[in-house]
């Protein structure tokens, strides 16, 4: 790796970010030239982050640059990952969408030469499928991503990644509600869809040939049964998961408070077991973040309104929302760290969900700050509710 090379990368992309033509920068700069590493990319990304670019601005940057190094990047001989680790299964689950995408494509086509609501059933059926990929995107953000934070330095581009994954869905979404719509219109939906394959085209070449062999060579060991431990929690579109076997040193590092002990609260004495069932089956997720602003604990029930793994236990809470939201994110919790302020809600539709987020700033009895409660719960069927129930009626 060459300090020389990074720094080349660095002021290209940050003339990309300013506006200045293309073809100029390759010449100063003899991109075409150079052969740079997956570690340098990766690298000349974080540092252009820290300087807190603008992210819109970097996406088409980014898109430029591994434009131009695609046939680089593509022909340096990729890792062979164990049989059964997470990074098969995620390269597995990125062959299936590939495999998903191309046979849409003849669909598409299809209803460009004609309309028709056979066609039109049949689109939708496969976006819906599409739309099954991106829990691969919830994987990474609280899987793979927080393994990346602790094994990894240069670690911020994956903000540009997760940039990337709200696109995805955002478009997968409007992609679905032109073919859902009364009236068909051809033209939106060839934009969203297109914008659909460009952007999952764009993540897969970057995990595949930046991330993934920058994970296998650069992380711990350790860290990646961890990870598939991890996994299990999730259902990968085109990669089974539920064959995945449990770890016994796993399940022993998380379980090993269990057992007789007991906690004298305020109002009553638990015992662990007892912790564990009440904030299992409240009907809200919790997380909870500390005054150092670290994920501390988050409640598991059945049906989680958002993916959480324990590998965001000790990861910073600006890392575990998108680059778009974090200043919104950095704002709540310095209002609620100078007192001006003790809660924030809010609420958004996500599919037929109906979700209400609310943050509560937890002081202890001094007042001083002790961290942030996030509490999230679904509630859809809550808005239904009309009159009274006096009795009970199952």
């Amino acid at each position: 790796m060459k300090k020389l090379q990074i720094e080349t990368l660095i002021r290209y992309i940050q003339g990309l970010v300013a506006g200045e033509k293309g073809s100029e920068l390759l010449k100063r700069f003899q991109i075409h030239d150079a052969s740079f590493t997956a570690l340098e990319v990766m690298m000349a990304l974080d540092k252009v982050i820290l300087k807190d670019v603008d992210m819109e601005k970097l996406k088409i940057a980014s898109n430029k640059l591994f434009n131009i190094l695609y046939e680089t990047l593509s022909v340096t001989e990729k890792p062979k990952y164990p049989e059964g680790s997470i990074l098969a299964h995620l390269v597995q689950d990125n062959q299936g969408i590939k495999e998903q995408l191309a046979d849409t494509r003849k669909y598409i086509k299809q209803i460009n030469r004609e309309i028709t609501p056979g066609a039109l059933a049949i689109l939708q059926e496969h976006f819906d499928r599409i739309q099954l990929f991106t829990e691969h995107y919830a994987v990474m953000q609280n899987i793979v991503f927080p393994e990346i934070e602790r094994g990894i330095k240069e670690h911020r581009c994956l903000q540009l990644m997760w940039a990337f994954h709200d696109d995805i869905s955002m478009n997968i979404q409007k992609t679905l509600e032109e073919l859902q719509a009364e009236y068909f219109d051809l033209a939106q939906f060839n934009v969203a869809s297109s914008k659909v394959y460009f952007a999952i085209n764009t993540i897969l070449f970057r995990e595949e040939n930046v991330l993934f062999p920058i994970m296998f060579e650069l992380l711990d060991e350790s860290s990646f049964p961890k990870m598939l431990h991890q996994l299990r929690e999730f259902k990968l579109a085109f990669s089974d998961t539920s064959a995945i076997q449990p770890n016994s040193n796993m399940a022993g590092t998380l379980s090993a408070a269990s057992g007789p002990y007991h906690i004298q609260l305020s109002t009553g004495i638990l015992d662990i077991q007892q912790l564990e069932l009440i904030f299992k089956n409240l009907p809200v997720d919790i997380t909870f973040v500390d005054e150092n602003d670290e994920v501390k604990y988050f409640s598991s029930p059945e049906h989680r309104v958002f993916p959480r793994t324990t590998g965001i236990i000790g990861r910073k809470v600006q890392n575990c929302h998108p680059h778009e939201s974090v200043h919104v994110v950095n704002q709540i919790v310095e209002a609620f760290k100078k007192g001006e302020k003790s809660e924030a809600s809010f609420w958004i539709k996500m599919g037929a969900k109906y979700v209400l987020i609310k943050y509560f700033a937890l002081r202890d009895n001094a007042q001083a700050y002790r961290g942030v409660l996030e509490v999230s719960q679904e509630i859809s069927e809550i808005q239904k509710i009309r009159g009274e129930r006096r009795l009970l009626d199952w």
